[in-house]
């Protein structure tokens, strides 16, 4: 999500190579070899497409889908509106725009039914959820109405016997901090939810843009945005009370790098293969993916952060319970 913001914060980095061809280098803390764990390799595949950001791959009824979030300015979006649609990983075939004025949404598959959630309003007070058995026909009700408060981005998973929404606030002040902070809810059946605690929040004393929320044998897992030293980066915390949060030893999980210019996708133009190799380079963010056939797809932003701005892909070769537990090694 492009969000300009005017602090960062300095740090010692060194440069970690994989060992697996065409995996980028990540930033980390200085330890001797003999220390370092092993840590999720993310395998970066490069752009394909432009001008879109906030997406989720899902797997739904045995297929792999990419929910997308298509702004007004999109090239290709004659509506003169944002909207939502998914499109087909295999075959990149889009569904029927819905959600016409809708902004920053997720998805999430949850047996027989695909749920999204998304706000009104840029900047807006509510959340709406949207259903579909068959990505055709949808159901729509409201999930929060919070006065006074300004919502970006938001993220659902599935926790226990219970279902949790995350939402990126960046007012009031009293409940945002220094914008923007994420911000939780819980449902037993996606329809009525309840706010946390008002101390349920990762982070209010810095910049700390939330966008993909995970649980796991007891831990939920926050995938967020750190600004730091000349760029953005993508971070990884996790808390099992959303109160107390541990921050990953070996993070960022992504940050930018020349393989995020590769070209995936072989339907991009000349003039848009131009714009990816001109572009300014200092963020990757708005990270999510899915689980399919014992490998994570991983979907993510980069560019300026300040509008110029692409989505990529990449892979992790291993289940999601492998990718979010390595990064917390013993």
């Amino acid at each position: 999500m492009d969000k300009q913001v005017n602090r960062g914060m300095s740090r010692r980095t060194f440069l970690w190579a994989s060992g697996v061809a065409g995996a980028a280098a990540w930033a980390g803390t200085v330890v001797s070899a003999q220390e370092t764990p092993q840590r999720p390799v993310i395998r970066k595949l490069g752009t394909i497409d432009l001008d879109l950001v906030e997406t989720t791959p899902v797997v739904f009824k045995g297929k792999v889908y990419r929910f997308e979030y298509v702004r007004s300015g999109y090239k290709g979006n004659s509506t003169g509106d944002s909207y939502f649609r998914f499109v087909n990983h295999e075959t990149g075939e889009a569904t029927a725009a819905f959600a016409k004025g809708y902004h920053l949404g997720s998805a999430m598959a949850d047996g027989d039914t695909v749920y999204v959630a998304g706000t009104d309003i840029w900047d807006g007070e509510r959340i709406d959820i949207f259903a579909s058995r068959d990505l055709v026909t949808w159901e729509t009700w409201n999930a929060l109405n919070l006065p006074g408060h300004g919502i970006f981005n938001t993220s659902m998973c599935r926790a226990e016997d219970r279902y949790a929404l995350m939402f990126e606030v960046g007012k009031p002040p009293e409940v945002a901090g220094e914008r923007f902070t994420a911000r939780f809810a819980t449902s037993p059946d996606l329809r009525a939810w309840e706010l946390t605690a008002p101390e349920c929040t990762y982070a209010k004393d810095r910049y700390t843009a939330p966008h993909c929320l995970r649980y796991r044998d007891g831990y939920y897992y926050d995938f967020y945005l750190e600004a730091v030293q000349g760029g953005y980066e993508q971070y990884v915390v996790r808390s099992m009370d959303l109160i107390a949060w541990e921050s990953s030893p070996l993070n960022p999980v992504l940050k930018a790098s020349d393989e995020d210019k590769q070209i995936a996708n072989p339907r991009l133009t000349p003039e848009q293969r131009k714009a990816i190799q001109d572009a300014r380079n200092i963020n990757n963010s708005d990270i999510d993916f899915c689980e399919y056939e014992g490998r994570l797809i991983i979907n993510y932003s980069w560019g300026n952060q300040q509008g110029v701005e692409f989505l990529a892909e990449a892979v992790y070769e291993g289940t999601e319970t492998a990718f979010l537990e390595g990064w917390f090694p013993a």
